[in-house]
């Protein structure tokens, strides 16, 4: 049986069957919820967001005037 027809018969059915159908499906895809997330070595990912010493400024009222003389240019 298609999908195709699968979804036909189940629209022939009396609202009452369909949702107690609906709830038989839910429950089914409850043990899929709760899969464990496969651990993934983030070590490659080290450092991504590290800014090179030579460009940290730490006066932001400096660097925000840097950043719109470079835009306005």
């Amino acid at each position: 049986m298609t999908l195709q027809e699968l979804q036909e018969q189940v629209l022939r059915l009396p609202a009452s069957d369909r949702w107690q159908l609906v709830q038989a499906v839910l429950e089914s895809l409850k043990p899929d919820a709760y899969l464990v997330p496969k651990q993934r070595n983030l070590s490659r990912l080290q450092g991504i967001a590290r800014i090179p010493e030579s460009e940290v400024n730490l006066d932001p009222l400096e660097d925000y005037t840097t950043y719109l003389i470079k835009k306005y240019q």
